[in-house]
């Protein structure tokens, strides 16, 4: 299969899986695969305890290494801390967060990754709230050598679609494999679902979905056709349904999340599902539809602890990571080993701590941490 191909039926399969989670495991593989990875997660970290829930994954990943990490390691992966400042979407590998060098002096490195065989990994965030991250996590096996632009960029094809089926997924709550049956199920969803033929003409409505059309904010029904009140809006939507009775690779990155203001000032978003192949064609075939449209509130991002900690003392990656260590590791020998540098090194950004902290000692550092952590614990 050609690489244009395999990509197609990837992104397909992804859609698929937004309605039966059964797929992902399988997916996981695929996409394992496509990325010349050796296993793939799809997870959530959380912020505060710095722990992983892995919500699917693809077998390269056992259940005692995502404990493991738990119960030992997260506290020392340099790798962690990037995770909750990075752009939603950018796939990012070990050498984009630290030196790869530095990396393989590092405790979790010598006593965790290199003994189960792997020497790197890429992250990418798919969604974020100030207390977690959901991200995809492709693992590089030692024999197939470090994560290269090329990866990278096989990653970015298939973000947008990873991000779109993510967010239905959560918006819609689908937790079986009997989401299977999406087209006699719809009516009983929580959030308004709207199935769209290629003409932009509504075929089906759930009751949710007829409450908000009879406000006319903000979507009206017009003729039996879906009008937005925002005229931008509107002609993307025009632009989308028309990609998704086509390839659903056609789609890219358009409608993964639309925002839709309220006349009263409140924020709605609206995601796009194709419906033209694989498993949904059954979702919208009964209907000639050939896209699904999903409304829900909008959640505006809050800065994490992290984000909120570093930018009140303006401090860089590295140092926030020397500064959790503090916290979590002990004393500059112990930090020095644990993240794979010189003592010299570790004192330096503890220099730099203390002016812009405005402490002097490294227990006054770990009440710092403790003042930002402690309200999000409770």
């Amino acid at each position: 299969m050609r690489e244009d191909e395999a990509l197609s039926a990837l992104i397909g399969n992804i859609y698929d899986a937004t309605l039966n989670p059964s797929l992902w495991t399988d997916v996981l593989k695929q996409i394992s695969h496509f990325v010349r990875g050796s296993a793939t997660t799809l997870e959530c970290k959380d912020v505060v305890s710095r722990t992983v829930n892995v919500f699917y994954q693809d077998g390269g990943i056992s259940p005692s290494f995502i404990r493991l990490y738990n119960d030992k390691y997260s506290s020392l992966d340099p790798c962690a801390i990037d995770h909750y400042f990075a752009t939603v979407g950018e796939p990012r590998a070990t050498a984009d967060i630290v030196p790869y060098e530095e990396f393989l002096r590092s405790r979790i490195y010598l006593e965790f990754i290199k003994p189960h065989g792997f020497v790197d990994g890429m992250t990418t965030a798919l969604d974020r709230s100030a207390t977690s991250v959901a991200s995809v996590t492709v693992f590089r096996h030692a024999r197939d050598g470090v994560i290269d632009e090329g990866d990278r960029q096989r990653m970015r094809l298939l973000v947008p679609h990873l991000r779109r089926a993510v967010l239905i997924g959560k918006a819609i709550e689908f937790k079986s494999a009997e989401a299977v049956t999406f087209a006699d199920t719809f009516d009983e969803l929580s959030v308004p679902m709207m199935l769209v033929d290629a003409d932009n003409r509504i075929v089906h409505a759930n009751p949710r979905a007829l409450a908000l059309l009879t406000t006319g904010d903000p979507f009206s029904a017009r003729n039996s056709k879906l009008k937005a009140r925002d005229p931008e809006v509107d002609h993307e939507l025009r632009t989308i349904f028309a990609a998704a009775a086509h390839r659903d690779d056609s789609l890219g990155g358009r409608g993964v999340a639309l925002p839709l203001t309220m006349r009263d000032g409140g924020h709605l978003v609206a995601h796009v599902l194709p419906l033209a192949a694989g498993v949904r064609r059954r979702a919208g075939q009964n209907y000639a539809a050939v896209a699904a449209l999903f409304v829900h509130e909008a959640r505006f991002p809050v800065p994490s602890p992290p984000e909120v900690i570093a930018k009140t003392f303006g401090l860089t990656p590295t140092e926030f990571r020397v500064l959790l260590a503090v916290a979590e590791v002990g004393g500059v020998p112990d930090i020095a080993e644990a993240l794979g540098v010189a003592e010299t090194t570790v004192k330096t950004h503890l220099t730099s701590l203390f002016e812009k902290t405005g402490v002097r000692r490294q227990a006054d550092l770990v009440k710092i941490v403790a003042a930002f952590a402690d309200p999000l614990a409770g």
